[in-house]
């Protein structure tokens, strides 16, 4: 649920009847202090996010500390058999959180509680799987329902300060919708 105010920025969950605060901004790529942070709805078994993957971190690495980065699980488990373990292994990595980010998206096709668990020993992570994965539920399910009530649909999707991004994500068309030479 996003928090009053409706933005892709927020921080703010309501799970079961509770108040659980789960930080949506919780994964940043770049400086927290960017004056422009895009905010991307993501699924680690979808294409179009793979190929995006390399261009949104050329722009925040090119951008000398303009722009951030800010990832939100949107996995389509209808389409996605392994999207939502995956995101869960992701959470579960922690820290080490954009490294798992990377090494799903070069290893895609391969995303069995098998592979997560070989991939977070190549990073370093802890387990990755089982109840260690699961006690990150919420923080997923909050992403996802954050994106839901901004209306995301599919994935790749995109907010720039808040506004959604419709256009291609191609590093030129990027750096001229954000001012960026």
């Amino acid at each position: 649920m996003v928090a009053p105010g409706g933005s892709a920025r927020d921080t703010a969950a309501v799970t079961q009847g509770t108040q659980t605060a789960v930080d949506l901004d919780r994964h940043v790529y770049g400086s927290v202090e960017a004056p422009i942070r895009i905010v991307e709805y993501g699924d680690f078994e979808c294409p179009y996010c793979k190929a995006a993957a390399p261009v949104l971190r050329e722009l925040v690495d090119s951008s000398a500390g303009v722009v951030a980065l800010v990832w939100r699980h949107f996995p389509l488990f209808t389409v996605h058999p392994f999207a939502l373990t995956a995101a869960l292994a992701a959470e579960a990595s922690g820290p080490l959180f954009w490294q798992m980010h990377d090494v799903l998206f070069a290893n895609q096709d391969r995303l069995t509680d098998a592979d997560l668990t070989a991939y977070a020993e190549r990073i370093g992570a802890g387990p990755v799987c089982g109840p260690t994965a699961q006690s990150f539920r919420e923080a997923v399910k909050a992403d996802y329902k954050s994106g839901v009530a901004l209306g995301v649909r599919g994935t790749p999707t995109l907010f720039i300060n808040g506004d959604r991004y419709t256009g291609k994500v191609k590093l030129g068309e990027l750096r001229l919708a954000l001012g960026l030479r």
